[in-house]
């Protein structure tokens, strides 16, 4: 006697495909669907002599030659500045600031936005700082996660301590040092880069 599910499996001799696993379920496709994403790398300050580095490194994560613009820092005569937005898929810009943060030397933001179901992200980098990064809105706010919220609140009950917590959670400190440089970028120009793959 024939099993049940016997028409399910082909005959050998004929190796023809299956459409349903056993239980009359199709099979799941396999192929690997990738999400765009956009986002900016600002690189604040950079020596002359590591410019090109910073290109390379950028071309590397997009996979795609990048050739930056770049521009006098006016807040530091004795480097140079560059941005460029660019499009790629989901995690390109912790890949960006992993890169960069190889030069102890930069100032650097990456913003990558939020997509369909993703939330955004923005990191910072300022030099004897280190890096900062945080959950970022579609409109460019930081996002602080209710349970950093409350451990903070569980943990102190000053007003001022509370206030301390609070800007760390939100980066000001970082802010305020990218601050200046970021007013010297005003007006910029920008360069457009598409991830290649």
């Amino acid at each position: 006697m024939e099993p049940v599910n016997a028409w399910l499996v082909a005959p050998r001799a004929t190796r023809c495909p299956r459409l349903f696993r056993s239980q009359g379920k199709a099979f799941l496709n396999n192929r690997e669907v990738t999400v765009p994403t956009r986002g900016v790398v600002f690189v604040h300050s950079c020596p002359p002599a590591v410019c090109p580095h910073v290109e390379w490194a950028v071309s590397r994560v997009l996979s795609t030659p990048v050739r930056l613009q770049w521009t006098a820092q006016p807040a530091d005569a004795s480097t140079q500045r560059a941005e460029c937005a660019w499009s790629g898929r989901l995690g390109t810009g912790a890949e960006l600031a992993a890169a960069l943060r190889q030069w102890p030397m930069l100032r650097f933001e990456v913003t990558e936005e939020p997509s369909s179901g993703v939330d955004g992200e923005r990191i910072m980098y300022a030099p004897g700082r280190g890096v900062f990064r945080a959950t970022m809105s579609a409109n460019g706010d930081i996002l602080v996660p209710e349970d950093r919220l409350r451990a903070l609140l569980s943990q102190t009950s000053a007003a001022e301590a509370l206030a301390h917590g609070i800007d760390k959670l939100l980066g000001s400190a970082w802010d305020a040092e990218l601050e200046p440089y970021r007013q010297a970028g005003d007006g910029a120009p920008v360069t457009w880069l598409t991830q290649a793959g």
